[in-house]
């Protein structure tokens, strides 16, 4: 898919407050729970569980979300395709961001193992 500049500042203005409830609801559908979850947001941004928590409920976009995060080294390792996008031909910064993100987040739900989401 072409990426566009309506839909990277789309992405950008997202709530991560209201993305995270889905995220939930989609791996403890899978058997996953919500401290795997967690583990994994920890992991790519460096965020505890309380600031996850608290920035859920402070409605912050995905942008502040990811300007704030301490981005993990290894992120540039999570490859592959997630909502039709290549996450490595990505351009826009924070969208790529958030593909990482959602691209942990399905491997997750599809029940791949901690030690292989968390390179």
């Amino acid at each position: 898919m072409k990426e566009t500049a309506e839909h990277n500042e789309r992405v950008a203005k997202i709530i991560f407050g209201s993305v995270y409830p889905m995220y939930l609801t989609k791996v403890e559908k899978k058997g996953r729970t919500k401290k795997e979850l967690d583990e994994v947001i920890s992991w790519l941004t460096g965020f505890s569980e309380a600031e996850i928590k608290k920035l859920a409920a402070d409605k912050v976009s995905l942008e502040k979300f990811f300007q704030q995060a301490r981005l993990h080294p290894n992120a540039h390792l999570i490859t592959g395709t997630i909502c039709g996008y290549r996450i490595e031909e990505i351009e826009n910064e924070v969208t790529r961001k958030v593909r990482y993100l959602d691209k942990l987040v399905d491997e997750l739900a599809k029940g791949r193992k901690m030690e292989k989401i968390l390179r």
